[in-house]
């Protein structure tokens, strides 16, 4: 049986001699190509503007619950000061406390500023004379004649005790106000510091934090064999594969992974409306998965960093460009900025007081440099090699890292701040190329 189709537009659509003879069938060839544009415009722009967003598991914590501080990290915890989720735990300081003349032992408090029991010791951050141990650093002014600077007794041991009632923003630890020494043993350190009358000497530059060399990262970051996270990406990419939960994979979805994801990494975070918060790629990974495969690889799990790694690596080479355009990401890029500013922890540190030129960065804590906020989030996850026998951390982790380490309370990697700190960080680092997972200590 032969079917025939009536064409809406017969003459118009061949172009008969008559109509296009006398100017008609130009007409009746635009009324029919503006009927059609009009049919299959709407159509297409309504497929472009209705593409459903990635199926997200919106329910709970992405985190372990309930989130516990890793073994192996200090197991104290510091509940009277801020973390970047309360701003409002450390106590003010207090009045300035008046003392005429300080009387302490100085042999006492040269072993307190040299030893690193208490929050680093004072040699971390400066140079102290020509008894100073090995690679003291340069992140504080060099206190070698501090002695002979004609400083009051009040204003060191003021210093030294609690310097923000000087300067409500210094990078100084308030070593007395938070615990760290008693009134007595911040005299013994004041009597040590005037006896410092003569600049250090050095037995050579690795010793001169003002002669030492920066550190450059040159190591073949995407080589097994220098970087054992590197194996983890045909790990990650062998589970991509690997039917789990509901007995789908991620290649069900996505077979050509390599095409599809080839660029995302660099623009994660990213707002995420349904979620109210930024959303960075571990995150994703999770409310991702659970939502279609039904499986649980929460934040920081084996299998969550496999698949990081993996996802990261299908963007190696290429610029990091994260959208900070919206009102709600801006927001966001705000927040951040306002937590790289916060002081946390019992030793009172701001992230900008490490790595903004304007305090630490571009200097010597000991014997680790501290780079600037641009450059620090190309290349997670990242294999750490001060970690025992190494780990792959992503960045969320860091920031726990760097929290525990100025003794402040970790946060779970899922916080609303870190992803607020993180969009704010890699807007920073915007155009910088990716290369990850790399190594660092």
């Amino acid at each position: 049986m032969r079917i025939k189709v009536r064409r809406p537009w017969p003459a118009a659509l061949k172009g008969s001699r008559s109509e296009v003879g006398d100017g008609r069938g130009a007409l009746s060839l635009c009324l029919a190509a503006s009927v059609i544009a009009l049919l299959v415009a709407p159509a297409t722009v309504a497929v472009a503007q209705t593409r459903a967003p990635a199926p997200l598991h919106l329910e709970g914590s992405a985190a372990p619950e309930p989130w516990t501080r890793y073994r192996g990290w200090n197991a104290a915890r510091w509940d009277d000061y801020n973390t970047l989720a309360r701003r409002d735990l450390t106590r003010p300081p207090g009045q300035e406390i008046e003392i005429a003349t300080v009387t302490g032992d100085p042999k006492k408090g040269q072993e307190l500023a040299f030893s690193r029991a208490r929050g680093g010791g004072c040699l971390a951050c400066h140079v102290m004379g020509t008894s100073s141990q090995e690679t003291p650093g340069s992140f504080a002014p060099d206190l070698s004649e501090i002695g002979a600077a004609g400083r009051t007794d009040q204003w060191l041991f003021n210093y030294v005790y609690d310097a923000r009632v000087y300067n409500p923003q210094t990078s100084m630890p308030p070593w007395g106000a938070h615990g760290f020494y008693t009134k007595g043993e911040v005299g013994d350190i004041v009597a040590f510091l005037k006896t410092l009358k003569a600049p250090a000497t050095f037995k050579d530059a690795l010793d001169d934090p003002q002669k030492r060399k920066q550190p450059v990262e040159d190591r073949e970051a995407l080589d097994p064999f220098v970087n054992p996270a590197a194996e983890r990406i045909e790990v990650g990419a062998a589970l991509a594969a690997k039917p789990v939960g509901n007995g789908k994979s991620c290649v069900s979805c996505h077979a050509d992974a390599k095409a599809a994801f080839a660029g995302w990494a660099t623009s994660m975070p990213r707002w995420e409306p349904r979620l109210n918060k930024v959303l960075g790629v571990e995150e994703f990974i999770y409310r991702h998965a659970k939502a279609t495969l039904d499986v649980d690889w929460r934040m920081q799990s084996t299998a969550n960093t496999d698949l990081s790694v993996y996802l990261h690596s299908l963007s190696n080479g290429r610029e990091i460009r994260v959208d900070a355009s919206s009102p709600e990401a801006k927001a966001a890029v705000a927040r951040g900025k306002t937590l790289t500013e916060t002081k946390i922890g019992q030793l009172n540190f701001a992230c900008i007081d490490c790595h903004t030129q304007e305090h630490g960065a571009l200097k010597w804590l000991r014997g680790q440099w501290l780079g600037e906020f641009r450059g620090q989030l190309d290349h997670f996850p990242t294999w750490r090699t001060s970690r025992g026998t190494g780990e792959t951390w992503d960045v969320r982790k860091r920031f726990q890292w760097c929290a525990v380490q100025v003794r402040a309370n970790e946060l779970p990697p899922d916080a609303p701040e870190y992803g607020d700190l993180e969009l704010y960080l890699k807007s920073l680092n915007q155009g910088l190329k990716l290369t990850a997972p790399n190594i660092r200590h």
